[in-house]
């Protein structure tokens, strides 16, 4: 027996009528007439008590009816989730991301955003160190992820891009360099940076005031490096958007003067992504920010 056999024995137990039950099915009565016929060949035993005008169940036919009725709902629920799952709207997605998309408010706000049109999507957000995460993608442990941009990606990892955004200076408080009015490329030549997971900021700073720029540690996120500028081991060159948001003893963020150097996040994915779930999520951003390029 086929689902279609179960669907006919219901609709005929339903409405206690052949005529009516194939009008209900837009089949011609014959045509059901047999293939309640085969049912019953096929179980051995009569489903329906047949009369002038209308049919009755039988003891099986009864005792039937409440299985049917739960074959063809857990076979139609099976279809619908199947068909959600391929149109991306339930699956998983694991989610990578470095510290200053979460300074930005990016993160939150896309996660926010796809959960509320996909709410029976799960998300696995985790944070992750720059330097490994577009490879992470590419060799499938993450789905997407969120990095800082300009950097270089593995073949097959493509890219989004988003929000642009300034650098500004980390210093100690207690600085020769807080006494200036303005803190310009060409006054940091002797300090000592500390390096983030993105340093072209640094480069671009260095650059425009004409010198190799002294390198320090490169001790991980954008809290250990303000951790270490709070220590007094030097300055950092950090996005804009740690302001208000990584407020640590002794630190404060001034701008560089002349300084046009920026930087911008970027959503990170495997190029022929098939999982449905995560195609959508990548289209969504797409919508949003429909200029590409890492």
């Amino acid at each position: 027996m086929e689902i279609r056999h179960f669907r006919y024995f219901l609709a005929v137990a339903r409405q206690r009528n052949f005529t009516r039950a194939a009008e209900q099915l837009d089949i011609a009565p014959p045509t059901l007439s047999r293939q309640i016929q085969d049912m019953e060949t096929a179980l051995g035993t009569r489903l329906f008590l047949r009369g002038q005008r209308e049919v009755s169940l039988t003891e099986a036919g009864a005792a039937l009816l409440p299985e049917a009725e739960a074959t063809v709902r857990q076979f139609e629920s099976a279809q619908r989730n199947a068909q959600r799952a391929g149109r991306g709207e339930v699956g998983h997605i694991e989610l990578g991301y470095v510290a200053s998309a979460v300074y930005s408010g990016v993160l939150q706000r896309q996660v926010k955003a796809f959960s509320r049109e996909f709410a029976e999507v799960s998300l696995s957000v985790r944070e992750s160190p720059m330097a490994v995460l577009p490879g992470l993608i590419a060799e499938g442990r993450f789905d997407i992820g969120y990095v800082r941009s300009p950097m270089s990606l593995p073949e097959g990892v493509d890219a989004v891009r988003l929000n642009a955004e300034g650098f500004v200076l980390a210093v100690a408080d207690d600085a020769w360099l807080c006494r200036l009015k303005q803190i310009g490329a060409e006054h940091l030549q002797n300090e000592t940076f500390i390096l983030p997971e993105q340093i072209s900021g640094t480069l671009q700073v260095a650059a425009q005031g004409g010198y190799a720029p002294k390198l320090g540690p490169q001790p991980g996120g954008l809290v250990a490096v303000i951790a270490a500028v709070s220590l007094g081991q030097g300055v950092a060159v950090v996005p804009e958007s740690v302001i208000g948001h990584v407020n640590l003893p002794n630190v404060v963020y001034r701008p560089i003067h002349g300084c046009e150097a920026s930087s911008w996040l970027s959503l990170i994915y495997r190029r022929f992504e098939k999982a449905p779930a995560v195609a959508r999520y990548i289209e969504r951003v797409k919508r949003e920010h429909p200029k590409e390029g890492a």
